[in-house]
């Protein structure tokens, strides 16, 4: 509301100010005129510049028509068609340009006032001068400050949307670095559930295998039990340390995986942990590329991983089958009981399949696809993958079924993804149904200052550089136009406004020299002291003076004021010989 009113009071302000300086320019035309009338000349103007201002701001093409009604009234005066309206006229012109952005209506507003006023003049059977005012000087004041008006506009636009995109630019150098930060959390909460987790969740296994050695004293087996449920306890702070670190699903790089390290030897170590796995491998090995490698060994881990914790005491199933262009990985582990020893150690708590969510990801990103859910023989992780993954199989693969974790009766679907600060994915990454919406890009819509994420630092999005290059090439044509209309203008009517003030300024004769003709002398003696060439657009009123019956009458300018009607010399010639000479006055009866 304050800045509203902050606004009304600044135009009001400016509103005033060009009020005052048209009303000033119109006193000066008024005093400069002398025997005007007070109301017409005087109070009538400056109370049509008092509405066509404010109405600059709303009507912008009402306040020029209505100004061009004073200029109108120029044209009806006797004396003289110029007057100080054509100022305003021309003030109120710019504005329209500056504040109308579209060409056509405005177009038509000053097409309608040069209409009306050559109308006028038509009407009025005006004088060439009037005529001349009409052609020149109004369309002068209505057309060229409209282009100029348009110019600035154009330039002020482009200013605007240059710091726009500027804003933009920075808005985005801020997300770009929001991103990296969630990325670097991301890499360690995947760190931390893929390896830590599983190093935890195999030293739980091994705690609660020594439990059980008859070897122990009833000390010792208490302290293991304490070490298991303390292990148990660090497991889940971990996860809940993932929960918070994490980003939602759709970026996993990989962290945590060790360097070298292969399926075989990650089964060899549950092994020898105690957990009973058996493992086959059919079909040739067929040459891997690294990052289906990667998705293999994290398949397996992770499949092993939620096995020991949801089902400790159960067999364990691997099978890697090589086909000729995918390799299928097969892990099924038997489901324990209800209430059996699998329940007595650390069972399925909340957030239970993260893990097998971002597995999920994983595979999809390859190009494979992964099933899990409870069949017969107990929980199955199937994952397919290709032996390359390419760019066409990331953006064409659909996001597989819904996850469920070990130790849980098919049908009943994962943890929903993790709630957080959410990413835009990876453009070749195919959408996860159960990923949080994208804050980043519901922040602001599409405009010059919206920004994303993935584009390079620096880079200018295709959505606003089109909007750039768009008003970039309105300033362009603005300033074109605004540059050749006058020249345009210009070759069409400099050519008549120069032949018809030759005609003017070349029939004048000075009155020094009109009284130095004498009447009754013939025509070659007076030849030097007569004008190159006739004033030929006498007025009516002085063709029709009496003149004597046979005589040819000629009419001559007695000054050289081109937008002033001046008082015409009449020299009447009987043959060759000057018959009669008189003065027609000024002005129209």
């Amino acid at each position: 509301m304050l800045n509203t009113r902050t606004t009304s009071a600044r135009s009001a302000r400016g509103d005033a100010a060009l009020w005052t300086v048209l009303a000033a320019a119109t006193g000066y035309g008024f005093r400069d005129a002398g025997s005007a009338s007070p109301a017409l000349d005087l109070v009538l103007p400056l109370a049509v510049l008092g509405v066509a201002v404010p109405w600059s701001r709303r009507r912008p093409g009402a306040a020029v028509a209505l100004v061009n009604v004073l200029c109108v009234m120029g044209l009806a005066d006797a004396s003289t068609p110029g007057n100080a309206h054509v100022l305003s006229l021309a003030a109120l012109s710019c504005l329209l340009g500056a504040r109308v952005a579209e060409a056509r209506r405005p177009l038509l507003v000053l097409a309608g006032c040069a209409a009306v006023d050559l109308a006028t003049c038509a009407v009025l059977r005006a004088q060439p001068v009037w005529w001349f005012y009409a052609l020149t000087v109004l369309p002068a004041a209505l057309l060229l400050p409209w282009l100029a008006g348009r110019h600035w506009r154009g330039r002020r636009q482009l200013v605007r949307e240059g710091w726009r995109l500027a804003r933009g630019l920075e808005e985005r150098q801020h997300l770009v670095a929001e991103r990296a930060r969630l990325t670097e959390r991301a890499e360690i909460a995947a760190d931390m559930h893929d390896s830590l987790g599983h190093a935890l969740s195999l030293v739980a296994l091994r705690a609660g295998a020594l439990e059980l050695s008859p070897d122990l004293t009833d000390r010792d087996r208490a302290d293991l039990a304490d070490l298991r449920g303390t292990i148990a306890d660090a497991v889940e702070q971990v996860r809940e340390t993932v929960t918070v670190l994490r980003d939602p699903p759709g970026r996993d790089t990989g962290a945590g995986l060790p360097v070298n390290d292969t399926v075989e030897e990650l089964l060899s170590r549950a092994v020898a942990s105690g957990v009973p796995v058996r493992w086959e491998r059919r079909g040739a090995s067929p040459p891997l590329s690294c990052p289906v490698e990667r998705g293999m060994y994290r398949v397996v881990q992770e499949a092993l991983t939620n096995a020991t914790k949801h089902a400790p005491d159960c067999s364990i199933s691997v099978r890697i089958t090589h086909e000729p262009d995918r390799t299928r990985v097969s892990v099924v582990n038997a489901v324990p009981s209800a209430g059996g020893p699998a329940h007595t150690g650390a069972g399925p708590a909340s957030g239970v399949g993260r893990g097998l969510i971002g597995l999920q990801e994983r595979v999809t990103v390859l190009g494979g696809s992964l099933r899990t859910g409870s069949g017969s023989g107990g929980f199955h992780v199937t994952a397919v993958l290709p032996h390359r993954a390419t760019t066409a199989a990331r953006t064409g693969t659909p996001a597989p079924g819904p996850v469920t974790a070990p130790g849980r009766t098919a049908g009943i679907p994962g943890p929903a993804s993790p709630t957080g600060t959410a990413r835009r994915p990876d453009p070749g990454m195919a959408p996860d149904p159960g990923m949080a919406p994208d804050p980043i890009g519901a922040m602001a819509p599409d405009p010059i200052g919206a920004v994303d994420p993935d584009t390079a630092p620096g880079e200018v999005l295709p959505g606003s550089a089109e909007r750039l290059a768009s008003v970039r090439s309105d300033a362009r044509r603005r300033s074109a136009l605004a540059f050749v209309a006058p020249v345009v203008a210009a070759v069409f009517l400099v050519p008549s406004a120069v032949y018809l003030a030759w005609q003017l300024t070349t029939s004048v004769l000075p009155p020094s020299r009109y009284d130095e003709l004498t009447i009754g002398r013939p025509r070659t003696e007076l030849a030097p002291l007569l004008p190159a060439r006739a004033y030929p657009y006498p007025s009516g009123h002085a063709r029709s003076a009496p003149r004597p019956p046979g005589a040819r009458c000629e009419f001559y300018r007695s000054g050289r004021d081109l937008l002033d009607e001046v008082d015409l010399y009449r020299l009447c010639w009987s043959g060759d010989t000057l018959l009669t000479k008189d003065t027609v006055p000024a002005g129209r009866p």
